[in-house]
């Protein structure tokens, strides 16, 4: 099956093309020039932004893909979690092209796009734990197939990748946050400055970024003068090991052999050097999908749809948006024996 892909849950427009033999086209227009200047995305501009390019961007993915609209066999879109108005953009749109070709529809959660989107690149052993983590989300899950997903902790604040964004507007960088942090942090020293870890005792495998980033604003407040580079790869080596602290337990504790990363902060060169040099010590395999496939993507949309649209599943095209949808929770998608599986995961 040719599937066609659409997501748009935040700022950036993507539309893919996916099949049999791998992905036929990716294709993502950012819009960071649309945001860079208030230090973090505005939905309304984001929503207006979709509106311009979700057109040109599919026209370029079925270009790219060298086909046309006949050739697709199904459609799958982004339908939550993510700023209700950038959804509903690119959600019309998959929706109004399975209408218009008589296609079969399927809307998929973008937390299970990521959870999946290292399998665009290789096979990888189900079951695995899955960290996701990025602007919106920063969460533990045990990935035991495609749609059954455990839920095994989350932050109870602030996504990681919020903390560097903002932490970024503290330090009066650019936006994207997290990539400048990156890169002035290569010239740091990241044990400069000794900024909190958090560490939830009853959590389980929560975690938290709220007062690292207290932490970093009362620093500045301070004027301790510490060079930038020091301030950003401290600053960056907190939440580096707050997130590989629970994951490596939860590993340990479950018995599983295999960690993958995925989210936007998944391409952060810090965690990765990190985590495979802390997996290998606790004898874990670490898995990282390419750049391209750890920020937003319609390609594992694509993934995560096509997997549910061979098993016959399909959405009517009543299907709303939800700005919150855990994995798991969500309208029912109907299998050709009349019952009912969850888009979401079990």
């Amino acid at each position: 099956m040719r599937v066609l892909a659409i997501e748009s849950s935040c700022d950036d427009t993507a539309a893919a093309v996916l099949d049999g033999d791998g992905v036929r086209a990716s294709v993502v227009a950012s819009q960071d020039l649309v945001h860079g200047r208030f230090g973090g995305v505005v939905p309304e501009l984001a929503s207006r932004q979709h509106v311009l390019t979700i057109v040109p961007v599919v026209k370029r993915a079925l270009a790219q893909a060298e086909i046309g609209l006949d050739d697709v066999e199904g459609v799958a879109a982004t339908y939550g979690p993510g700023l209700i108005g950038s959804l509903l953009v690119g959600l019309q749109a998959a929706k109004g092209i399975a209408f218009a070709r008589n296609l079969p529809f399927i809307g998929v959660n973008h937390l299970e796009g990521h959870l999946l989107a290292i399998l665009l690149d290789r096979p990888v052993a189900f079951p695995y734990l899955g960290l996701l983590v990025s602007g919106g989300h920063t969460s533990l899950y045990v990935v035991e197939g495609i749609g059954v997903y455990r839920l095994l902790g989350r932050t109870r604040d602030d996504a990681a990748g919020e903390a560097f964004d903002k932490g970024a507007k503290m330090l009066g960088l650019g936006y994207p946050g997290g990539r400048e942090i990156d890169r002035l942090a290569a010239a740091g020293d990241h044990a400069a400055i000794r900024f909190p870890r958090a560490t939830l005792k009853r959590g389980g495998y929560d975690l938290s970024f709220s007062g690292v980033k207290t932490s970093l604003r009362q620093h500045l407040l301070e004027e301790r003068g510490a060079a930038l580079p020091d301030v950003c790869a401290s600053f960056q080596e907190a939440i580096v090991d707050m997130l590989i602290a629970p994951t490596l337990r939860a590993a340990g504790d479950l018995g599983l052999e295999t960690i993958v990363v995925s989210g936007g902060v998944s391409a952060n060169r810090r965690l990765r050097a990190r985590m495979e040099e802390e997996g290998a010590r606790a004898g874990v395999a670490v898995a990282f999908p390419r750049f391209a496939y750890c920020t937003d993507n319609a390609a594992m949309i694509a993934y995560a749809g096509r997997a549910r649209l061979l098993r016959g599943e399909r959405h009517p095209l009543t299907l709303n948006a939800a700005a919150t949808l855990p994995i798991g929770v969500g309208p029912k998608a109907l299998a050709p024996t009349g019952t009912a599986t969850e888009v979401g995961g079990a």
